[in-house]
C-alpha cells in the first residue's frame, strides 16, 4: 500500500507546494511509501525532492493518489482514470474573469480549471477542502463523496527565522509601514489597497508608506495600472512593489509591518492572514470567499471596501493601545487553531481512515 500525491505545478514557497511537502513529511514519519509527482517542477527545490509524473509508478487498487486541485490541466481528468482510491484536495481556483483583462492565457487556465471540476466531480472518493467554503464551492457543483476541511499545513517554525537585516534597516527608520503580502494579481485588488492608503497617508499619517510584497509576474499589465495609480494619487514614493523576494525578505517585511491590509476579492485559504498573525501584525481585511473564515473572529473585518473608513480603522488601531492588544490577543487564539501539530493531527487520522 502506497499514498502518492500528484499535483500540475510545484515551486519552492508556494503555498500548494509548500502543503504538499508537508504532506511528505508527515507519511514518511507515519512509514508509508509516498512520493511527490508533478508536471512541473521549480528549480528551487531540493534535489530529489518531487519526480516529473512521467514516473508516476503503477498503482495497486488499495493505493491512494492525493491530488492537489487547483489550476487548470489535462492532469485533472487523467487523475480520475487511475484504479485506486482517489482523494481530492481543493486549494481553489480563481475565476479566469479577474484575469482577462490582463493576461487571456490565464484567464483561459483558470476557466478551464473550473471547468474540469464538472467534469470529475464523480471521479474522486474523497475531498478535502483547505476551507470550509472550498466544500462548499465543490457541494454546489455536483460532487456527492464524503469531504472534510484540512488547513494548509503551515510550518510556523520557519517564520521564527532571521529576517533580511536589509530591510530592518531600510524599513524600521520610524515610519508606519503598512503591508500587503500576495502577488499582484487582480483578484487581490491591490488598487484598493492603495486607495486606502492614500486617505492614511494623506489625511492621517504622512509619516507612513505601503509596502505591497509579491511576484507580479505574469501580471505586468496590472502591474503598470497599479503604479500609474500609485502614481497619479502622487504616491510614487510611498507605495513600494517589491517584486519577487526571499524568504528571508519576506520575513524582514513582516517584521518592519504595522497593520496589515487585505482587500482580495477571491481566496481559498489566505496564508498571509496567518502570516501576519504570527507576527503579531494587526489585521484588517475585506470580507471575501474565504477571509472571514480564515480569520474567524479575530483581526477586523470590513463588510464593505470604503477607503476612508479602512484609512479611519488604522488609525484607531494604531493610536489605541487597548483596542490593539485585544486585537493581537484575538489574532494570536485564532492562530492556534491553525497550529502544524493541531493540523498533522487531523491529517493524519485522514489518512489512516483512506488506508484502512
Amino acid at each position: 500500500m502506497a499514498v502518492y500525491q500528484m499535483m500540475p505545478t510545484i515551486t519552492f514557497g508556494d503555498g500548494v507546494s509548500n502543503d504538499a511537502l508537508a504532506m511528505d513529511v508527515i507519511l514518511r514519519d507515519m512509514g508509508i511509501k509516498t512520493g511527490i509527482f508533478a508536471q512541473n517542477i521549480g528549480e528551487r527545490l531540493p534535489a530529489n525532492t518531487v519526480k516529473n509524473v512521467s514516473h508516476f509508478p503503477k498503482v495497486l487498487k488499495d493505493d491512494v493518489i492525493i491530488y492537489h486541485f487547483s489550476t487548470g490541466t489535462e492532469l485533472n481528468t487523467k487523475v480520475t482514470e487511475y484504479d485506486c482510491k482517489k482523494v481530492m484536495v481543493y486549494h481553489n481556483i480563481t475565476p479566469g474573469d479577474f484575469f482577462l483583462p490582463y493576461n487571456a492565457d490565464a484567464a483561459n487556465l483558470c476557466n478551464s480549471g473550473r471547468n474540469d471540476l464538472k467534469t470529475v466531480k464523480a471521479g474522486f472518493d474523497h475531498c478535502i477542502g483547505v476551507s470550509e467554503y472550498n466544500c462548499l464551492e465543490l457541494k454546489q457543483i455536483g460532487f456527492q463523496c464524503d469531504m472534510d476541511v484540512l488547513p494548509i499545513i503551515i510550518p510556523f517554525a520557519d517564520y521564527d527565522k532571521k529576517p533580511d537585516d536589509r530591510i530592518l534597516k531600510k524599513y524600521g527608520d520610524g515610519k508606519v509601514n503598512l503591508l500587503f503580502t500576495g502577488r499582484i494579481a487582480p483578484n487581490k485588488c491591490q488598487e484598493d489597497v492603495i486607495g486606502s492608503f492614500y486617505f492614511y497617508h494623506k489625511y492621517i499619517n504622512q509619516e507612513s508608506r505601503l509596502i505591497l510584497n509579491g511576484s507580479y509576474e505574469g501580471m505586468e499589465k496590472y502591474y503598470d495600472r497599479l503604479k500609474r495609480y500609485a502614481s497619479g494619487l502622487g504616491l510614487e514614493e510611498d507605495v513600494i512593489f517589491t517584486g519577487k523576494t526571499s524568504f528571508a525578505e519576506v520575513l524582514g517585511y513582516y517584521s518592519v509591518a504595522n497593520a496589515f491590509i487585505c482587500m482580495s476579492e477571491h481566496e481559498g485559504f489566505c496564508i498571509p492572514l496567518l502570516e501576519a498573525m504570527h507576527f503579531n501584525v494587526p489585521v484588517i481585511a475585506y470580507d471575501s470567499s474565504a477571509v472571514g473564515e480564515t480569520l474567524g473572529g479575530a483581526g477586523i473585518l470590513l463588510k464593505e471596501k470604503d477607503p476612508q473608513v479602512t484609512a479611519e480603522w488604522i488609525d484607531m488601531i494604531l493610536s489605541n493601545d487597548d483596542l490593539k492588544t485585544k486585537l493581537l490577543k484575538k489574532q494570536k487564539e485564532r492562530l492556534e487553531y491553525f497550529s502544524e501539530d493541531k493540523t498533522e493531527r487531523k491529517f493524519q487520522v485522514l489518512i489512516r481512515g483512506f488506508v484502512g
